[in-house]
């Protein structure tokens, strides 16, 4: 895997406002901010500063620093998926971490809010909204009428006796 460093001149850099070299865009090419809708896609690569991203060796020192405790709250977020805790949103924030170094967890990071946005417009749709009301709805239903049934024919029966 290249470094930022090694990549040269196909980067956009977080100080220029154009894309140099072989990334240039046409007019209304995505991102170019020609519709006035459109956002801008983030800048891709390391935002360690600009005195380490001088030094090789400093640089790829920054990088590890960053994987490492990146990974460390990645770990702290699996391991919440099972213990008490907010096991995704934890994740999610070690990948934020990841993100501010490496351009694969930028792409992995701007997948995963495009899914989500997709995902809350979806729950936006009134013709889906009102399936999911309809489901919830038959599905309580459901469940009251099964408890109905299994207090009928067991009562309730509590673990202890209290004696009046």
């Amino acid at each position: 895997m290249k470094t930022e460093s090694e990549r040269g001149e196909n980067l956009v850099t977080q100080d220029s406002a154009s894309v140099t070299g072989a990334a240039g865009a046409a007019d209304g090419a995505p991102g170019t901010g020609k519709d006035p809708e459109e956002q801008p896609e983030p800048v891709l690569g390391s935002k360690a500063p600009a005195f380490i991203k001088r030094s090789k060796a400093l640089h790829l020192s920054w990088q590890v620093g960053v994987f490492l405790v990146g990974l460390a709250v990645v770990g702290a977020g699996v391991a919440m998926l099972v213990l008490p805790g907010p096991g995704w949103v934890v994740i999610f924030a070690g990948m934020a971490i990841w993100a501010t170094e490496f351009v694969w967890a930028q792409l992995v990071l701007r997948w995963t809010k495009r899914k989500v946005s997709e995902a809350a417009q979806r729950a936006l749709d009134p013709r889906v909204r009102r399936r999911n009301i309809i489901l919830t709805s038959v599905g309580v239903a459901i469940c009251a009428v099964l408890a109905g049934i299994y207090l009928w024919k067991f009562g309730i029966v509590m673990p202890w006796k209290i004696e009046t």
